[in-house]
């Protein structure tokens, strides 16, 4: 299996994916790291007859991204999940559960955030 990573900008993410819809390529998820206390790193993950295409968006804390459930519906998913995991806005969701699509009070600490939690963990 080769994989395919590329670099894509806010504002050009739904048109990229949009392409690579048309050419036959399948949404597969979607994956979150917190990089630095400032930034986070979404991977885009996509399929065509086991070969993986990966997109990368490096994106600010705090600035919204576009859903990509008007393009792959199920999107609607992972992207409320990480809203609640990371606290990452998604805009134009097609379901948008307002960080409630996990009901536990401790996951909307966001509990992936190591920075934000060490942060506040030192401010007390």
């Amino acid at each position: 299996m080769r994989h395919d990573v590329t670099c894509v900008s806010l504002e050009a993410l739904v048109g990229e994916v949009a392409k690579i819809k048309v050419q036959g390529y399948r949404f597969v998820t979607l994956s979150c790291v917190e990089r630095d206390e400032d930034t986070f790193d979404i991977f885009y993950h996509f399929d065509k007859n086991l070969m993986l295409k990966h997109f990368k968006l490096s994106v600010s804390k705090g600035v919204p991204v576009p859903s990509l459930s008007p393009v792959y519906f199920a999107a609607f998913l992972v992207e409320n999940e990480i809203q609640d995991l990371f606290g990452i806005a998604f805009e134009k969701l097609a379901f948008d559960y307002e960080r409630t699509f996990y009901l536990d009070e401790e996951v909307r600490a966001t509990p992936f955030c190591r920075f934000t939690v060490a942060k506040a963990a030192r401010n007390e």
